[in-house]
């Protein structure tokens, strides 16, 4: 059992920035996240992407936003669970809630935060009969370990910035014996930067670039063993792969969350503006998870929505505490 004074449901930017404003409060947080790695879809789907409306910054990457999140909250020591899914909540105690997860993990804390951003995220899927029969059998949405493609043969497919990222790590690191980029256009969506170093390790034949063409078969008895291309220039043909990681970006969905008994409208969980909170004492929802009257779905919204719950979720800890306000810039930032 992990015990803690704050569960938060969703390791991206505002779940992330939750555990500083509860450090601040000398409270101690646990982040739990179905991706494997701490950043939501700024870490998953456009790390490279720019972002404007974040003070202090007239633009900022958004993998770089979440590594500058993630040195901010160092000094209060968060913990995570990674790459499980928060499946259920139960009361224990008149205080305190259990949060399990999908894999059996089990939290206990007397506040949960719900900032799971648009839900939990899976998998585009390419239109392609049979992958469901290979996934971890030679098919992966999600590269959560990169040895794990030691010295294979690997294709990917996708125009975006994950796809082009992943294609150049392979090479950089020399992971992989050979990979294969597949995308159905010419031009791709990623970082122009990024792009250009593709073409430059193609020209160079460390990356077999395949443009206008789709992967729309797969074979293999036990695993997947080829995979099967259909070319504008040159048709169908069969090309012998190790694994075959499509990454075509992440949909979101509410999932569980929809059956913990909170009340939901348009796919978000109502909150009342005094606190965030979801009408189940402890338990609040800040960031794009929430909706209530004029919300807007911002990452600097979601930023003040979780400042004024942290404050909250300390007097339902300590209610015979006087909470005060202090300022970092007279303080400073204290760690534990």
């Amino acid at each position: 059992m992990i015990e803690t004074d704050i569960i938060i449901i969703g390791a991206g930017p505002v779940g992330l920035f939750t555990v500083f404003e509860a450090g601040l409060l000398k409270l101690r947080c646990h982040l739990i996240d179905s991706l494997p790695q701490p950043g939501g879809q700024l870490t998953e789907i456009y790390p490279k992407k720019p972002i404007y409306d974040i003070p202090g910054y007239p633009t900022v990457d958004a993998g770089e936003l979440i590594e500058n999140l993630e040195a901010q909250i160092a000094p209060f020591k968060p913990t995570y669970t990674l790459g499980e899914t928060a499946v259920s909540i139960e009361k224990d105690g008149d205080l305190h809630y259990i949060v399990t997860t999908n894999k059996g993990t089990r939290h206990r804390a007397p506040n949960i935060f719900i900032a799971g951003g648009l839900g939990v995220f899976e998998p585009r899927k390419p239109p392609i009969e049979n992958i469901d029969e290979y996934e971890e059998k030679g098919v992966d949405y999600i590269i959560r370990d990169p040895k794990k493609f030691k010295d294979k043969k690997v294709v990917i497919s996708g125009g975006g910035d994950s796809a082009l990222d992943w294609a150049i790590y392979f090479v950089e690191n020399e992971i992989t014996a050979e990979v294969s980029l597949v995308h159905r256009r010419k031009e791709f969506r990623g970082h122009l930067d990024s792009v250009q170093k593709v073409i430059d390790y193609s020209n160079e034949g460390k990356i077999n670039l395949i443009t206008e063409s789709e992967v729309v078969g797969l074979n293999g008895v036990e695993e997947l063993n080829s995979v099967v291309i259909d070319s504008k220039t040159d048709g169908k043909y069969v090309k012998e792969v190790d694994n075959f990681i499509p990454l075509f970006g992440l949909k979101p969905k509410l999932g569980p969350i929809a059956d913990w008994g909170l009340q939901i409208e348009k796919n978000a969980i109502k909150v009342d503006t005094t606190d965030y909170s979801t009408g189940i004492p402890g338990i609040y929802a800040v960031g794009d998870i929430n909706t209530y009257e004029g919300k807007l779905k911002l990452i600097l919204c979601g930023f003040h929505e979780t400042t004024i719950a942290v404050q909250s979720a300390f007097k339902r800890i300590y209610p015979e505490k006087n909470l005060v306000l202090k300022y970092t810039t007279v303080n400073g930032v204290n760690g534990f």
